[in-house]
């Protein structure tokens, strides 16, 4: 199965930068669509971003043009480098993961289209 495991959060100041990594395991090919989701504290899990199989990208209209996602597959590693960061950015982190042989995944970023889920790792805005 695969298993996922996110690193990089912390706690930052507004504007600052943060780069996530998420290193994945137990993946026999590349037909997967990859994502990052983010919980703020008491709040619904939303989508963040993802990357599909061929490596078209989607980003959420809250985070765009200041977070980009991108794997590295010879590593087996999503990355979300955030920059501009603000207050309300605070949440926790997760990267997820779906086996997906062709389509976009901005059609469904939705949490319960994901089936692999890291821990999450805590990223703080002041």
């Amino acid at each position: 199965h695969v298993q996922l495991v996110e690193s990089g959060g912390g706690s930052v100041q507004a504007g600052g930068s943060l780069r996530l990594s998420c290193a994945t395991s137990g993946r026999s090919n590349e037909n997967y669509f990859l994502a990052w989701f983010r919980q703020p504290p008491g709040k619904e899990r939303e989508g963040v971003a993802c990357i599909d199989t061929d490596g078209s990208t989607f980003t959420a209209d809250s985070v765009k043009d200041r977070f980009t996602i991108s794997k590295d597959n010879d590593k087996n590693t999503l990355y979300l480098q955030m920059n501009m960061l603000k207050p309300e950015d605070t949440a926790m982190y997760f990267c997820a993961a779906v086996g997906r042989t062709t389509g976009y995944c901005y059609y469904s970023l939705s949490p319960d289209e994901y089936v692999f889920w890291g821990q999450g790792t805590q990223v703080t805005v002041s």
